[in-house]
């Protein structure tokens, strides 16, 4: 009931912010539907139901006392709440737990900034002289390829022999695709902040559209990428070291020229200087990474006089790192 009227109150607060800001929004904010048939309720449990011993968790609610001393968690200190949330055949359990984080830096001197695709999972640029960094999405695009044909094939056969689209081994094999997503994610977001620590970096901005998925339906190995998951592990690794993270969006900024000091604005926005994936030619006539032109176009939307002073020592072409992530 308390969820539900957190839903209730969230939908109502939409609908006032949508009618006076509609742009903001793809659609008019929906009212809280009903439950399918047969379907489940997250289930929450509160600090007085569920504690913590000896590194595991253990339950005061006589229904869950048999899944004492199974369940290991990170938590140090209590647990705040248990949250079962189901999906599928599955239940997914969550642990709510309170750390000490580090106070957020209030200076922005060290930036680093991040344009993410496909090819390139990630590209970060930095103003502190260091050489931009690009990560490889190889894996999660191989991943992804791999699912994408099994589901067809299984679905063919599904059709053929049932009639139906979907099964219990295919969502079976989709939570396996999506763990194994989430696992390349946290690693590489692992990755970015610990090499933001090692260089003194106080703030992380990242590029990002709220139209990506819209815009790029016919791209499958994108539109299958949950980048709002990544962002959101960034988020709260920046905040767990005591780096500013922000999210900012990320217009013109892949068809306006860094080289040139250019605004990413759309009076500067000349796309066809992107000459063939990965390169960017300046009105100069200088070449630079597109994903490296775009990475430091994001960081001066949010800081416009951050290169000011020129931009000797700022890389044009990135260090291509190949993370491999092994469960």
């Amino acid at each position: 009931m308390r969820i539900l009227d957190k839903m209730w109150k969230s939908f109502f607060v939409a609908i006032k912010d949508w009618a006076r800001y509609p742009n903001k929004y793809l659609g008019r904010p929906k009212i809280p539907k009903y439950k399918a048939k047969g379907g489940r309720f997250v289930l929450s449990l509160d600090s007085n139901k569920v504690k913590l011993k000896n590194g595991y968790v253990y339950f005061a609610w006589k229904p869950f006392k048999k899944f004492n001393n199974l369940f290991r968690t990170n938590a140090k200190d209590r647990i705040l709440q248990c949250r079962f949330i189901p999906r599928c055949r599955e239940y997914i359990m969550e642990i709510v737990y309170e750390i000490e984080t580090p106070d957020i830096s209030k200076n922005s001197d060290r930036i680093a900034a991040i344009d993410m695709g496909v090819n390139n999972f990630i590209t970060m640029v930095n103003n502190i002289g260091e050489n931009p960094i690009a990560v490889k999405g190889g894996i999660i695009k191989s991943i992804n390829q791999f699912y994408n044909k099994q589901k067809a094939n299984i679905q063919s056969e599904l059709k053929k022999v049932n009639d139906k689209e979907w099964s219990k081994k295919l969502q079976k094999f989709t939570n396996k695709r999506y763990e194994m997503i989430k696992y390349q994610m946290h690693c590489i977001s692992k990755y970015v902040v610990d090499w933001c620590v090692l260089y003194g970096i106080d703030t992380l901005v990242v590029g990002y559209n709220n139209e990506w998925k819209q815009k790029k339906q016919g791209l499958q190995n994108f539109t299958y990428i949950p980048y709002e998951l990544f962002i959101k592990m960034l988020s709260y690794k920046c905040a767990n070291n005591g780096i500013k993270f922000i999210e900012n969006e990320e217009s013109y900024t892949s068809g306006t020229s860094f080289l040139d000091n250019e605004d990413p604005i759309k009076e500067n926005y000349r796309k066809e200087r992107r000459v063939y994936r990965g390169l960017f030619i300046a009105n100069c006539g200088k070449k630079i990474n597109a994903d490296v032109n775009g990475a430091y176009q994001i960081m001066k939307k949010v800081f416009p006089k951050i290169f000011i002073n020129g931009i000797k020592g700022a890389g044009l072409h990135p260090t291509i790192i190949n993370l491999a992530c092994v469960k």
